[in-house]
């Protein structure tokens, strides 16, 4: 069984450390299983939320969504894109015209392989990331600033990530670029939404919902996904929520 975990909003609060409790019950899991995870952050950034140790005791870390790839402190791979100018035009378009009145800096956030846009800036303090959460649940502004990039620009890709973010990569260059590595055997993926990472849009429709001891599960059926399907994918849309005991029971089960 390989196991797939996304890093915030899942094994931590949303750019916030590890709880230390937390910590000790999944290095060992980590040692004692194949652990994989995926995360839009970048690696400096992951190990200063997850530890060095767990970080080198994971089989691998997809960092970047996938774009800058470690195996320990070894790099596997790095996705060389960058972002073209007339798309950060627009973005710095879109900026000036978000009514959300805060703007903390580093609005446009390069990484390997990818960029993370964000109207409140990477500078916002936890309270500014979640005044900015709460507004746009109602106004729906990350989405729909993702749907006008696709429109504008159908050679890349723009989805919601984190808490304040968009992410943007070239097309086939997101979260869901990892699925490649693990055609064989039973994965488990843990992720705290269903609208990105290994289960994004393109997925939506081969999505099954199920429900164990009030939790939602998405079963994905890659027979009509994939010519090489993965037997199971399966991913938490409330991960975060769950306890330390509850993940335990839920890995020890196996799902079954």
């Amino acid at each position: 069984m390989k196991y797939i975990f996304d890093v915030d909003g899942t094994l931590t609060p949303s750019r916030q450390k590890i709880d230390p409790d937390f910590l000790i019950f999944f290095n060992s899991f980590a040692l004692a299983n194949e652990v994989y995870l995926v995360t839009g952050s970048d690696r400096d950034k992951t190990i200063e939320q997850i530890t060095h140790l767990l970080y080198c005791n994971c089989k691998r870390v997809y960092n970047c969504a996938g774009n800058d790839v470690y195996e320990g402190d070894i790099s596997i791979y790095t996705n060389p894109w960058t972002l073209p100018l007339d798309a950060r035009e627009h973005l710095n378009e879109e900026l000036l015209a978000s009514t959300f009145p805060v703007r903390t800096g580093t609005h446009i956030e390069e990484r390997p392989g990818c960029i993370n846009f964000s109207i409140v800036g990477r500078g916002a303090n936890q309270t500014e990331r979640l005044v900015y959460s709460d507004w746009d649940e109602i106004k729906n502004e990350r989405r729909n600033i993702a749907e006008r990039f696709n429109e504008k620009f159908p050679e890349m890709y723009a989805h919601v990530g984190g808490q304040t973010g968009v992410d943007i990569s070239k097309k086939g260059c997101d979260k869901s670029q990892i699925a490649k590595d693990f055609m064989d055997g039973d994965v488990i993926f843990f992720g705290d939404r269903l609208d990105e990472y290994l289960i994004g849009e393109n997925e939506i429709k081969f999505a099954t919902k199920l429900y164990k001891k009030k939790k939602i599960f998405y079963l994905i059926d890659f027979e009509k996904k994939s010519s090489k399907p993965l037997n199971r994918i399966v991913s938490s849309e409330n991960a975060s929520k769950l306890n330390k005991s509850e993940i335990y029971k839920l890995l020890k089960l196996g799902l079954n």
